[in-house]
């Protein structure tokens, strides 16, 4: 019965909100924005789903999550995020995780895999031992400001495409060295703009997003991830972010 519930993944981020369901191959979106609350993408992510059947949906926030709820304001958004009941505004059973986690859980092909995600902000998550670990890495200090600072779009625009790709490089280089990962996946949507990759890195998809999203409903046969977390548990279980 679960594998014929059909998906609505939503995948929210500092400019648009991006959806799909499973079995559909055309994502659509809406613009986000620094104003947008939770009451406001639910009804944006809605709309956009006019014409489209799902039984539950996966919400891939960029703050973090325990338990399926949001415990902190998204810092690119707008307000009303903590605590907010998004089973309730969508009306079907619903799993909420941190938005880096959703991509990393869809990008993840075995071993121990650091996910960092390069968009307005930074977002990042570990998956190792099959158990996934949103992680707030872009917080963490670096040079003379923090990870995201330099690695998200306002370090981008501010230092130029050469400097970020640099800057992008010695920060892989750190926090490999810190997490020994067995691979680095650069997801989000400046992760097109580096060029060259890093070592022992490799580009993710923005639609693994999705994939990450419907794992979270139908982990796959035989799976390191159908024992991890917070995969294949029923919403609002041990969801950490």
């Amino acid at each position: 019965m679960d594998e014929q519930r059909v998906v609505l993944a939503v995948d929210v981020g500092g400019s648009h909100v991006k959806i799909l369901v499973s079995g559909e191959s055309e994502r659509r979106r809406v613009p986000s924005g620094p104003a947008m609350t939770a009451a406001e993408m639910v009804s944006a992510a809605l709309g956009a789903a006019q014409g489209w059947h799902f039984d539950v949906a996966a919400v891939g926030v960029p703050a973090p999550v325990h338990g399926s709820r949001v415990v902190s304001e998204p810092a690119n958004l707008g307000s009303g995020w903590v605590g907010f009941d998004f089973e309730q505004a969508f009306g079907v059973p619903t799993k909420v995780v941190n938005d880096a986690a959703m991509q990393a859980l869809g990008s993840y092909e075995g071993g121990t895999m650091l996910f960092l995600g390069l968009g307005t902000g930074l977002g990042s998550a570990l998956i190792a031992d099959g158990r996934i670990e949103p992680m707030e890495l872009g917080h963490l200090p670096f040079k003379k400001r923090t990870f995201e600072d330099y690695l998200g779009e306002r370090g981008r625009t501010r230092y130029g495409m050469k400097r970020w790709r640099r800057l992008v490089a010695e920060a892989v280089e750190h926090l490999g060295a810190a997490l020994e990962p067995d691979s680095v996946v650069l997801g989000g949507g400046n992760a097109a703009r580096l060029g060259a990759l890093p070592a022992n890195a490799r580009l993710g998809s923005n639609d693994n997003a999705f994939t990450g999203g419907f794992r979270l409903w139908h982990p796959p046969p035989a799976s390191p991830l159908a024992v991890g977390v917070p995969v294949g548990v029923p919403s609002g279980v041990q969801a950490e972010g």
